[in-house]
């Protein structure tokens, strides 16, 4: 663990700052995508550093002609940084604001359509959803959420929030069940430094949200939790 720590930390703080010039350059060309395959490559490296396998699932049935909504359970640091690599459509992310706050990488995440959500305040979360939602329609982004809201304590599927669904709903836009079966148990929380081991990823069919509205959210919110609750040790309904 020692080792990994000391090869990784100075890699990250290197391509924190290489992402600097990139940024300012992409920002006078009006490009985005760079700064996209730039993270993905440090996340690629970092995995490989961390001794983290993927085994994916599914990944071939995913539309990549059409804006998504990704969602996937959320018991681990890894969730992010593993589905950010992995899904084909360069997804952004509705992140807490105080990410926004790192030098370079909070410029970074701004320009390239990461959305910041304040959870103080009363009108945040639907601040932050029409956000997405014109993004989604104006620019074909695809997002991904995390419905848990946050990170399970105890690696079981916690209770699904509507803001999703709203934005589903909003954009018209299909969403993707991801399982993520094996992160918590490399990196709960607490552990700042995972264990090697192997984590399996799991896409499931798109689910569509036509005519979805706030009277069916509760019913089609426990109809995607049950997709990702499927392929998840220890969840099976």
């Amino acid at each position: 663990m020692i080792v990994r720590t000391v090869v990784l930390i100075p890699i990250l703080i290197l391509s924190l700052l290489a992402m600097l010039p990139l940024l300012i350059v992409c920002a006078l060309l009006g490009r985005r995508m760079p700064l996209l395959t730039f993270a993905q490559a440090v996340i690629r490296l970092t995995l490989a550093i961390l001794g983290l396998r993927i085994d994916i699932e599914g990944l071939a049935g995913v539309d990549r002609s059409r804006s998504s909504i990704f969602m996937a359970n959320h018991g681990s640091m890894l969730d992010g940084p593993i589905l950010f690599l992995l899904i084909p459509v360069a997804p952004r992310i509705i992140l807490k604001k105080s990410l926004f706050r790192i030098p370079i990488l909070g410029w970074a995440m701004r320009y390239t359509g990461f959305v910041p959500v304040d959870r103080r305040g009363e009108n945040g979360g639907r601040t932050s959803i029409a956000r997405a939602a014109r993004l989604m329609r104006e620019r074909d982004y695809s997002f991904l959420i995390f419905p848990e809201g946050t990170r399970s304590r105890d690696g079981r599927l916690q209770g699904f929030r509507r803001g999703g669904f709203f934005l589903a709903a909003a954009a018209r836009a299909p969403i993707v069940p991801v399982t993520i079966d094996g992160a918590y148990q490399l990196m709960p929380r607490g552990r700042r430094i995972p264990r090697r081991g192997r984590i399996r990823i799991v896409f499931h069919p798109a689910v569509e949200t036509s005519g979805l509205d706030e009277a069916a959210m509760p019913e089609f919110a426990e109809r995607v939790r049950s997709v990702i609750a499927w392929d998840l040790k220890g969840e099976r309904i």
